[in-house]
């Protein structure tokens, strides 16, 4: 099938973007968001986006998530083009390709740890769930709270139960948008160093968006943003 998002063999790219751009009509006029972004992002590599607020820098996180569509240019995936892809088609691709960690945890306050890393591999469809979810808060060190609700847990229990349910699928690529901005600096630099770690473990592609510079610097590549423009690319 054209649209098919299954991996490519052949590429060594996670992600392809070519001029980017993404407009918003306002009563105004017309609002640039991003003008023209190019990159490539190989398999494997560990990125920072990074930029000042208003930099265009979440609206670059939700095109290459499929989140959200461009008004101009493509991204690719694994070399199939998903822009091109419909809603469903997109969700489908972040369902077998991609993980997520959010700076708000976005935690379903009533189930509890173990059934929020369940759930994505509920929704995949998979027949063995526990195992695997409870393996994994193990390997983050939350073994023994499988059955506490997120209220239950301090801020960095509940982020570590964020970066369980986003490795839990496997995903090939994992996108984190400023994953310690709500944690105090000890909690975020233990969150860091685990998420380094489950990178660097699973061989997932790493795609942060980050304030921190010291967290920016410990990715092997940085992008930099500048009112919509990609400035830089170390």
């Amino acid at each position: 099938m054209a649209d098919s998002i299954a991996p490519h063999a052949t590429t060594t790219d996670a992600l392809q973007v070519s001029g980017l751009g993404k407009r918003v009509t306002l009563p105004g006029g017309e609002l640039v968001i991003l003008d023209g972004v190019e990159f490539r992002i190989r398999a494997g590599d560990s990125v920072a986006i990074v930029g000042a607020s208003g930099s265009g820098k979440s609206t670059l996180l939700s095109l290459l998530a499929g989140l959200d569509v461009p008004s101009s240019g493509s991204v690719r995936l694994f070399g199939a083009p998903l822009s091109k892809l419909d809603e469903d088609g997109r969700a489908r691709a972040r369902g077998e390709k991609v993980g997520f960690v959010f700076q708000n945890f976005q935690l379903l306050p009533s189930l509890t740890a173990l059934e929020n890393v369940m759930l994505p591999l509920e929704l995949r469809g998979d027949r063995e769930v526990e195992a695997p979810a409870k393996a994994i808060l193990e390997r983050v060190g939350l073994g023994q709270r499988l059955g506490h609700y997120p209220r239950q847990l301090s801020g960095g229990e509940q982020q570590r139960v964020a970066l369980a349910r986003a490795f839990v699928t496997r995903p090939s690529l994992l996108f984190a948008d400023e994953p310690t901005g709500n944690l105090d600096t000890r909690t975020g630099q233990a969150i860091i160093e685990l998420l380094f770690e489950l990178n660097a473990q699973a061989g997932t592609t790493l795609v942060l968006v980050t304030h921190d510079e010291h967290l920016a610097a410990r990715c092997h590549r940085v992008l930099r943003l500048d009112a919509g423009r990609l400035v830089a690319a170390a």
